[in-house]
């Protein structure tokens, strides 16, 4: 990257978000309350707080249904609680894993029907 290049200089809060977005893919469970502590610490609040609600979300997304789910839910909810945004957007609604579960239940029983079964389903909820 050439520096005197007008096009090629990057924000500096890009490159960091960059680098967030990096070490958060890359991160164990473990670690995870810890990068978010260092993430929240960082100068632009509003873009580590971005950083860290989007982890939340998709990491939230992948363990939703899982065992994991509860114990990493307390450990960040508790490192999110440090920023008002992030305390507020983090992984605290129990209930949500009950109702993915029961969304994947559903799926799964409409998948196993008879595809008769099936279009007669959707037919009868788009015909209300």
């Amino acid at each position: 990257m050439n520096p005197n290049r007008a096009e090629d200089t990057e924000p500096d809060e890009h490159a960091r978000l960059a680098y967030y977005r990096r070490e958060f893919a890359q991160t164990a469970t473990e670690d995870a309350a810890e990068l978010v502590a260092r993430v929240l610490a960082d100068p632009d609040r509003a873009m580590a707080s971005g950083a860290v609600c989007e982890y939340l979300d998709r990491r939230a997304a992948e363990l939703l249904t899982g065992p994991e789910f509860p114990a990493w839910r307390r450990e960040l909810a508790s490192a999110a609680a440090a920023d008002d945004f992030a305390g507020r957007r983090g992984p605290k609604d129990p209930s949500a894993r009950s109702r993915a579960a029961q969304r994947t239940m559903a799926a799964s029983t409409l998948r196993q029907s008879s595809p008769g079964s099936g279009c007669s389903a959707a037919a009868s909820v788009s015909d209300r």
